[in-house]
Formats: structure tokens, sequence, C-alpha cells
């Protein structure tokens, strides 16, 4: 029997491997939108600990800190500001990987089914094709039978 070969085996193969280097690729991504969060949240508590720590201090040793925590502030908003610009930056370049990811799935889906139907296809004509053969052999076979029996 033949052995099965599908002419576009070759593009499903790219595209599987793209699928692969795209997943990849969105799990670094993914991994630096955690990390953003991360350093987003921590800066935040950092700040609401300050502020919580100022609020409870006297009245005379707070106007120090809080002069020095207002001066700060500036940076601390700006840095905070930045996190969270970074983070939607992200979360944006996240939604269109995936994107790409599903529209690559899909189609290498696609190219799997039409390489499945290929291959029944195959499959059912190799068989046809044996079956002819065999009936053949078996008519052959008869026809000598009859002619040696009409001979003898």
């Amino acid at each position: 029997m033949k052995l099965f070969v599908w002419r576009l085996q070759r593009v499903l193969d790219i595209k599987t491997k793209k699928e692969q280097k795209m997943r990849s690729e969105l799990l670094e991504l993914t991994g630096m939108l955690a990390e953003t969060r991360g350093r987003l949240l921590m800066q935040q508590r950092i700040l609401e600990d300050v502020i919580a720590g100022l609020a409870e201090e006297s009245p005379k040793k707070r106007l120090g800190r809080q002069e020095f925590f207002l001066k700060n502030s500036a940076t601390s908003d700006e840095q905070v500001k930045k996190l969270k610009e970074k983070t939607s930056e992200l979360e944006s370049q996240q939604r269109e990987k995936i994107a790409e990811l599903l529209q690559v799935k899909k189609f290498k889906e696609g190219l799997e089914r039409l390489r499945a139907e290929a291959k029944i296809q195959f499959i059912k004509e190799a068989e046809r094709l044996e079956q002819k053969e065999l009936d053949e052999t078996a008519t052959v076979s008869f026809a000598r039978n009859m002619i040696q029996a009409e001979d003898n």
C-alpha cells in the first residue's frame, strides 16, 4: 500500500511551530504584566503605609515627615503613573497576542481537519483499489478454473 503524503503538511508544520512560538511569547508577556502589576501594587501599598504612619504620629513629629512626604510624593505619583501606563500597554499587547494566537490556532485546526479528511479519502481509495485488484484476481482465477474444467 502506498504511503499517505499530504501536500499541505509543510504548511501545517509551520503553523504548529508558529503557534508554539506565539504561546511562548504570550507567556513571557503575561509574566512581564504580572511583574509590573506586582510592582504597582507594592508601590501603592508603600504609599498607603506611609500615609497611615503619618496619621498615627503626634502632630510635632508629623509636620517634618509630612513635608518630606509631600516633597517626594510627586516622584512617587509619577512612578505609579508610569507603572499604570506600562500595565495598560502590556494588557493591550496581551489582548493583541491572544487574538493573533486564536487566529493561527483556528487556521491550524482547519488544516488538521483537511488533513484528516484527506487521509480518510486516501484510505478509502486504497481499499477500493485493493478490493478491485482482489476482484480481478478472483475473476482471473475463476476463469482459469473454468477453462481447465472445460479442457478436462
